[in-house]
């Protein structure tokens, strides 16, 4: 009897230690997914602030594997604009055409959100900031640069675990009191009326600055890359169809591609489909009104999990402000 007690209690204690171990490992290697990111690159790469010269704020909420307990969390709230001195114009020529003509002032974008990730036992609660820089090239294309501060509260959340012992030696380690981290994520956007492109990465000094707990103090944190891009094919004024990709990597985890079709109608309206590689398909739908954006999107696990949860869910809901009717038409998608 004795001897099947003590045999439970080793058998509780590697089972909370493994998993201390596994929550730490993979969320330091992952950062939340997000399925909408192409109504909000900004939350990417912080070179999309400002970029397209409106000012917009956007609020994400996303559960995935939804009825699974532990299962991650993400919600999120960003800002970002333009600081503009003039706005954009357009001039008729001599055939009576518009022209796109942009400003030369009005260069710097700036951004920020505040976000909250769960991800099991694991916690990340923090803020970025970012600054941005846009260049005119010719023909009407421009070349970004973005440089976001970031630091968030990282903790093991260890109020979920279920002790029988109130006495129970974990419940008074320090893994509860957490640690902050500060850090860095760099991007480059190259945005066309037909296409844009982009390159982010997030975490740049690896978790290297921590302040907190010593309890943390092997924990490193891996850097995450994306690279994204869009073509836009227009059959007509009004129709909109556009493929879209995204790979997102470590230094430690495999390439995870995103491969998407999204179709918009008088830019009010939009439906896709997205493959994710390995992972999910992913059905998306949006409408506009006026200012007001909101998104939906679900995901069709193609794992094993899918048998225990109904689906990810992310919603989007924004609001854009600085849309004048003289925006040449690029400018004037979300």
């Amino acid at each position: 009897m004795y001897r099947n007690e003590g045999a439970c209690k080793v058998k509780k204690a590697l089972l909370i230690i493994v998993a201390l171990l596994l929550a730490v490992r993979l969320d330091a290697q992952d950062l939340p997914i997000y399925s909408q990111y192409l109504f909000n690159k900004y939350l990417i790469n912080p070179a999309v602030a400002g970029s397209d010269g409106y000012t917009s704020i956007n609020l994400t909420s996303r559960q995935q594997w939804a009825g699974y307990q532990g299962a991650p969390q993400t919600y999120s709230l960003s800002m970002q604009g333009r600081i503009l001195k003039q706005k954009y114009i357009i001039r008729d020529n001599l055939f009576d055409r518009k022209i796109f003509k942009p400003q030369t002032e009005g260069k710097v974008g700036l951004g920020g959100t505040v976000f909250s990730d769960i991800n099991g036992l694991v916690r990340r609660t923090g803020f970025s900031t970012s600054y941005a820089y846009h260049i005119w090239l010719h023909g009407g294309t421009q070349l970004s640069f973005g440089l976001a501060f970031t630091g968030y509260h990282y903790k093991i959340d260890q109020r979920q675990i279920q002790f029988e012992d109130p006495d129970e030696p974990w419940l008074n380690t320090d893994f509860r009191k957490g640690i902050f981290v500060p850090d860095f994520n760099f991007g480059a956007f190259l945005l066309n009326r037909k296409f844009a492109i982009g390159f982010s990465a997030q975490e740049l000094m690896e978790g290297f600055i921590k302040a907190g707990s010593q309890a943390y103090r092997d924990l490193k944190i891996q850097r995450t890359y994306y690279l994204f891009g869009n073509y836009d094919f227009e059959p007509d004024n009004k129709t909109l169809i556009q493929p879209s990709l995204l790979l997102k990597m470590s230094e430690q985890l495999r390439p995870q591609a995103d491969i998407g079709l999204t179709w918009s109608y008088d830019n009010r309206i939009w439906l896709g489909t997205t493959f994710r590689t390995g992972s999910a398909i992913i059905a998306n739908v949006g409408v506009r009104r006026d200012r007001l954006f909101f998104g939906y999107s679900f995901d069709f696990t193609l794992q094993k999990i899918q048998m225990s949860t109904y689906g990810s869910h992310e919603f989007i809901m924004a609001v854009r402000f600085g849309d004048t009717p003289r925006k040449y038409r690029w400018l004037d998608r979300y």
